[in-house]
């Protein structure tokens, strides 16, 4: 009898079509979210877990890295990992895999839907019709704005902000972004300044990624450049924008729009942005669709088995 490999599962992969059932099968699964003192749980049963499962949303901190003396693998269910500790992992020689490319085009394609929604107005014009107001009040909802051939920046010029900023060029719109450094490789317009970016741009995407060294990136500053026409998007991580100055300029008419699918502090959405007509607000469902999470699931899947397999990882956080 094969004795199956034994795995931590930080948490269940609900939001994935089979994960769960399928890392069953295969390896002896300790579910770490089913006790309720996490730290008595990893004393007691981390001895002999080689592996852990994990996602962006559940992480995996120095407290759990270091409470299993014999881990020498984290493979995580999605792109993002700014709530793995990486310094952590990388000071007891554990490897770190994430999931990406798979997801590229569904967030890519949710932030032109964001961006077509907040300009267009559709999030309001649904309600207008649900409401049964059509037909019912003198006139319509207010003009929206156009979309082909303004001008498009993105924040983050990765693998995602470039998807993004390709579906660009259908809309004939001129596109520039800003990064931590100018790209050689791309025909985009760079701009080192973040603020000079928000006050050329009409629309401005938040593509980069998250963790300290990008929260706030998107000030207060920064959004009253963008201006009271601007549309901001978010698909990126809701700490990149600082919340609290974003509600600020929206009820102070200093920003036209902002169309969300991540927050601050999620699942908790402040009032201001629910009861607005100027925000479209998502669940955070860049990568919701069945083809993306069935992928992502299969390259979480497909690096946990290359480790115990080979020692080594199909996609490593470098």
């Amino acid at each position: 009898m094969t004795t199956k490999p034994r795995i931590l599962q930080v948490g269940s992969l609900s939001g994935s079509p089979s994960a769960n059932q399928r890392l069953a099968n295969d390896y002896d699964v300790f579910e770490l979210w089913k006790h309720g003192d996490r730290k008595a749980a990893l004393t007691d049963h981390g001895k002999g877990i080689t592996a852990v499962v994990t996602s962006a949303t559940m992480g995996a901190d120095a407290d759990l890295i270091n409470a299993l003396p014999d881990l020498k693998a984290i493979c995580s269910w999605g792109v993002g990992y700014e709530t793995i500790d990486i310094q952590a992992a990388r000071a007891r020689g554990v490897l770190v895999s994430n999931t990406p490319d798979v997801l590229t085009d569904c967030v890519a394609d949710l932030a032109w839907g964001l961006m077509i929604a907040g300009a267009r107005r559709m999030s309001l014009g649904d309600r207008f019709v649900r409401a049964g107001r059509w037909g019912q009040v003198h006139g319509n909802i207010p003009l929206g704005t156009r979309v082909s051939g303004k001008k498009l920046g993105v924040i983050g010029l990765g693998r995602i902000g470039q998807a993004i900023a390709r579906r660009g060029d259908g809309f004939d719109m001129e596109v520039r972004y800003h990064n931590r450094r100018a790209r050689s490789d791309v025909p985009y317009g760079y701009e080192a300044s973040l603020i000079d970016l928000a006050t050329w741009a009409d629309f401005l995407v938040v593509a980069t990624v998250g963790g300290p060294e990008t929260r706030h990136l998107v000030n207060q500053q920064v959004i009253e450049a963008l201006g009271p026409k601007g549309i901001i998007v978010n698909i990126a991580r809701g700490p990149v924008i600082d919340e609290q100055a974003l509600t600020t300029a929206l009820e102070n008419g200093k920003l036209g729009c902002a169309a969300l699918d991540v927050f601050e502090y999620e699942p908790k959405v402040p009032e201001a942005l629910i009861d607005s007509d100027n925000t479209v607000l998502l669940p955070h469902i860049g990568s919701a669709t069945y083809e993306t999470r069935l992928a992502m699931e299969d390259l979480m899947l497909e690096n946990l088995a290359s480790y115990f397999q080979s020692g080594k990882l199909v996609t490593p956080v470098e």
